[in-house]
């Protein structure tokens, strides 16, 4: 019996080691609102602070790096954006997934790309903070009708 009770305090330690080494759900939310608000303003600095520099994005016209997402950054006439249904998943003290819909209107590379998308992003701490290392969207299109 001692022995059961030893292995279920040190799971009980082990999940609230696990639980506040983890962000929370609405301050994950807030980088990642961070983020699209700088990409938004065209704010690269600002960017670059939420979002590492060994970034990789993967979207529907090809893969992406920091680079890229810098070039891309310009050719955005982004009026809004809208985060929902934000979710975050924990993998380990150092890294979460997210996933969430984001809706926006647009203009990319003189296309309208106004839209729902849904997205997912991975973020990892470097040194203390939380910065985005992968993400990919894909816009949701309507079902055919049959």
């Amino acid at each position: 019996m001692k022995k059961y009770i030893t292995y279920a305090m040190t799971a009980f330690f082990a999940m609230i080691a696990v639980s506040i080494a983890a962000p929370d759900k609405d301050a994950m939310m807030a980088k990642e609102k961070a983020a699209w608000q700088a990409f938004k303003d065209k704010k690269a600095d600002d960017f670059k602070k939420v979002v590492a520099g060994d970034f990789l994005g993967v979207y529907a016209e090809g893969v992406s790096n920091m680079k890229k997402e810098m070039d891309d950054m310009q050719k955005w006439d982004m009026k809004s954006f809208a985060i929902s249904d934000y979710n975050v998943v924990s993998a380990g003290a150092d890294t979460i997934m997210s996933s969430y819909k984001v809706t926006i209107e647009g203009i990319f590379d003189g296309k309208d790309a106004s839209g729902t998308y849904n997205a997912g992003s991975v973020w990892t701490k470097h040194k203390g903070e939380w910065q985005a290392i992968f993400h990919t969207n894909v816009k949701e299109e309507k079902p055919a009708s049959q």
